[in-house]
């Protein structure tokens, strides 16, 4: 069964995470203009790459699981999209270069996972380790300037991704926030120096 968001026609697959409200709260709010060179990790579906793809110049959207890979590059044929591509990568382990804007929807809940729908949604012990690692990483692959947008849940502690960015170099703030149930799903911007 299909759905629609803004105009995109989107498969889903049982082993992919489907659209929800934090990848709403991330569409809504996405820091994308017109040229740049963009990067979605953890793209799932492909929706989030393929919402920037209207703006950017070039988008690179990556995932863990092959299922979400093989479906993204569906959804984009589906929707005739052409300057996004897609790659099965552990974070940036298949990843080179630096980018405008850098998407990341963190799993966040604390475990080991079990199957491939489980890497979008569990980060490991304590549910960190998946976005801990990311925040280390993702500086190297930022232009000055460049901005990394980074959804999360506050069952895993916003003052730390932020005190985290903040030691990885990059000026942080929460910029959208939505209230879900025992949760607030948290839209965080991190920008590098020039």
């Amino acid at each position: 069964m299909p759905m629609e968001y803004e105009g995109l026609r989107l498969r889903l697959h049982p082993q992919v995470y489907e659209p929800a409200e934090d990848t709403f709260l991330l569409a809504e709010n996405l820091a994308v203009k017109k040229g740049d060179v963009a990067l979605d990790v953890g793209t799932g579906t492909g929706l989030i790459a393929l919402l920037m793809a209207r703006k950017a110049s070039y988008v690179l959207g990556v995932d863990i699981n092959p299922i979400a890979v093989e479906l993204a590059r569906e959804n984009a044929r589906l929707n005739g999209i052409k300057n996004v591509e897609f790659r099965l990568s552990d974070l940036f382990e298949n990843v080179e270069g630096e980018f405008d804007l850098i998407t990341f929807n963190a799993p966040y809940l604390p475990g080991e996972p079990e199957e491939p729908i489980d890497l979008a949604l569990v980060g490991g012990e304590t549910g960190r380790e998946v976005l801990d690692r990311f925040i280390e990483e993702v500086p190297r692959y930022l232009k000055p300037g460049g901005v990394v947008q980074i959804v999360q849940s506050s069952i895993t502690g916003v003052e730390e991704t932020l005190e985290r960015l903040k030691k990885a170099g990059l000026t942080a703030g929460i910029v959208a926030r939505r209230h879900i149930f025992f949760e607030d799903i948290v839209l965080i911007n991190g920008r590098k120096r020039e």
